[in-house]
């Protein structure tokens, strides 16, 4: 069993020897050896100090980390049955391991007593942060409860983590099982030349002549754009809208379980619902000033946001000769105007943008701003796109490392993220490095051109470089607040939308784009053009992630047992409240809402709204002092960055910002001060 690479902790994971039946053997070692250590500990411990009980217990943790952390990335970017089969069948098994130490009394008790002795133990505030999380964390698992509703607690959470698996993998399979293949090419009129030979591509891959597309994000949103043909747009519209409503695939009854489960599970704890539950570890004070803030901010957005709507549909009602303006015509729609008034176009902007320049167009702003070098290494990866870095500091001393995996591809979930594949660690023996995977879900190479992005695709990978930033840049050496561990999950996307801006600033992007032919940067009068259209749409799209947000905290804050509402009812509601654009009623977006349903984001997707408004005003202070003044980027980098969650994030955003945070940067951002 020593020749199982999962087993081999001390470095990176050997990706290319994985296999789905090594799995389940490592973790069951892993388990059962972890368990049999912990306790022997709790056993031996008489008076707890940091040493005796906190950095074993930490051991274990960071090699059961290490050994699952391969594991749940390959099931989400190399997804087969095979794998999936053994990572579900290790859901189980972790949830429970989890369960049983959150609520094991006896260990309970040493963290209590380590907190109450932390003077005489001449514990630091890190140290300190570290036991209070804990103790909250102990609370939150159920170690005061009873041992019947223990018993019920563990199977709930290991019920749920099946639940919120099978989610997700219903999203991917039915996003995989649909394609549309066309042979007539009249019948693609409209669509760039570039969306023509991605899906010409696939269709060759496919052994099939003409154009084959599919439901990933590059195919979809190329044909939603610049598609004429109306009818083909609906198609698409239709079969992305209602991905996980049908079966095989239907994950209805998924979300009822995991809703009630939930509710169960927070009034088990003595919360009224997962909502009150949930804002317990966020820096929001309740669901109710959530809400309030959601609210305040839909009433300064609404009214632009309807006049938005009116111009789309003046316009394309003109067009349409006085056909309504459908959903499935909004992109498209959308694209036309925003091109007719600013005179620039996405499609048009992608060969400034090719993948190698806005890459090391991104590493430059990170050098700019904080000092730091990044340079290509070497490492074992899981596909031949996959690529590898380290970030260097002025001594040459390495901070952490990252996988960047770009590209869209079957059996490889949407969207874009950052997961941690090791954390910063202190050890006995040395220092653990911080490692990221860096994922997307960008447009691939074609033939023989290199890849190209639209500024969408550029803001988003900035964005999840943002988020492994934070990750890897950590000074902290204790894994349960290194990086983004600790940090109050409304304030986890400071730095991935703070790191956005740079893709919108005049001195960033001469560097950023660069035509993939000539390397000719774009001009200042596109610059000038790209960002006059930043705000474009601005309030719906505002609008729509208030929707989001509300659905999120309101069908996680007023669900009864009795269920009287449907969550569908529920979301058509607050769409009459705040929505500019009604969807059609076929539309079931909730099926496929993986953030709350199967992320990390229940009652929490507000989170997004909340950390905008945090980077907002944080990126103010780099437009007082400039874009790239070191001085505030250091600033930057040793008060948010550095400290992970060994202390609150509003305590930390006042240690750079001098100040609490104020909304005006935001509003003004998004053109919505006024």
């Amino acid at each position: 069993m020593n020749s199982n690479p999962l087993l081999k902790i001390d470095g990176l994971p050997i990706f290319s020897e994985i296999r789905p039946e090594q799995v389940l053997p490592a973790i069951e070692i892993v388990l059962q050896e972890n368990r049999q250590a912990l306790t022997a500990l709790i056993a031996n411990i008489k008076q707890p100090s940091w040493q005796n009980l906190m950095d074993p217990l930490d051991a274990l943790e960071n090699r059961l980390d290490k050994v699952w952390s391969p594991v749940r990335h390959l099931n989400s970017v190399m997804n087969t049955e095979a794998l999936r089969d053994v990572h579900d069948q290790c859901l189980d098994k972790l949830s429970d391991y989890h369960t049983e130490i959150g609520q094991n009394e006896l260990l309970y008790q040493l963290f209590k007593q380590l907190a109450q002795n932390a003077r005489i133990e001449k514990l630091d505030s890190t140290q300190e942060k570290i036991l209070q999380d804990a103790l909250l964390g102990f609370e939150l698992s159920g170690v005061h409860l009873p041992t019947d509703k223990k018993q019920r607690f563990k199977t709930i959470q290991q019920k749920l983590s099946q639940l919120q698996s099978k989610f997700e993998q219903n999203v991917l399979d039915a996003t995989l099982a649909w394609q549309h293949h066309e042979r007539d090419i009249k019948l693609l009129k409209g669509l760039p030349e570039s969306a023509l030979a991605m899906a010409a591509q696939k269709a060759q891959q496919a052994n099939k002549i003409g154009y084959l597309f599919d439901l990933q994000f590059p195919s979809y949103i190329a044909v939603m754009t610049y598609a004429d043909n109306r009818e083909l747009r609906k198609l698409f519209y239709t079969a992305y809208n209602t991905r996980a409503s049908t079966e095989p695939y239907d994950n209805s009854s998924n979300i009822d379980e995991i809703l009630a489960l939930r509710h169960e599970l927070a009034q088990l704890l003595g919360y009224a619902n997962y909502a009150e539950k949930s804002v317990v570890t966020k820096m929001a004070e309740s669901p109710t000033e959530v809400i309030q803030f959601l609210m305040e901010l839909a009433e300064r957005a609404k009214p632009q946001a309807q006049q938005e709507w009116k111009t789309l549909q003046d316009y394309a009602e003109a067009e349409l000769k006085g056909e309504a303006l459908q959903s499935w015509d909004v992109s498209y729609y959308s694209e036309k105007l925003r091109e007719e008034l600013f005179g620039i176009s996405d499609e048009a902007l992608k060969p400034w943008f090719p993948a190698e320049r806005v890459i090391a167009g991104m590493f430059e702003v990170v050098q700019r701003l904080y000092g730091l070098t990044i340079q290509a290494a070497v490492a074992d990866t899981w596909h031949a796109d996959v690529r590898f870095y380290e970030i260097r500091d002025a001594a040459g001393v390495v901070r952490g490392q990252f996988y960047l995996d770009l590209y869209a591809r079957q059996f490889k979930r949407g969207g874009a993220w950052m997961d941690e594949c090791q954390n910063r660690y202190l050890q006995h023996n040395g220092l653990q490095l911080p490692v990221a995977y860096l994922t997307c879900n960008l447009t691939a190479p074609i033939g023989k051109q290199p890849a190209m992005f639209t500024h969408d695709e550029v803001t988003t990978l900035f964005h999840e470089f943002g988020h492994g930033l934070h990750h890897m840049l950590t000074q902290i050496d204790y894994p349960s607040v290194s990086g983004i561990h600790g940090v109050e999950w409304d304030a986890v996307e400071l730095p991935s939308q703070f790191m956005e801006n740079w893709c919108w600033e005049i001195e960033a992007l001469a560097f950023i784009s660069g035509h993939y032919e000539t390397g000719e940067p774009l001009s200042a009068d596109v610059i000038q053009k790209l960002r006059d259209a930043r705000n474009f749409q601005a309030a719906m799209q505002t609008m729509r992630q208030i929707e989001f947000s509300l659905f999120d905290l309101r069908i996680h804050g007023e669900y009864t047992e009795k269920n009287l509402k449907s969550v569908q009812v529920l979301l058509d509601e607050i769409r009459q409240q705040v929505a500019v654009n009604i969807p059609p009623v076929f539309v079931r977006f909730q099926n496929s809402f993986g953030h709350i349903f199967a992320g990390g984001y229940a009652a929490g997707y507000y989170s997004y709204k909340w950390a905008e408004v945090l980077s907002a005003d944080a990126f103010s202070k780099f437009e007082e002092n400039g874009i790239f003044d070191r001085a505030t980027g250091t600033a930057f980098m040793q008060n948010i960055l550095e400290r992970g969650g060994s202390r609150k994030a509003m305590e930390l955003f006042e240690m750079f910002r001098g100040r609490k945070p104020s909304i005006e940067p935001l509003l003004r951002h998004t053109g919505l001060a006024a």
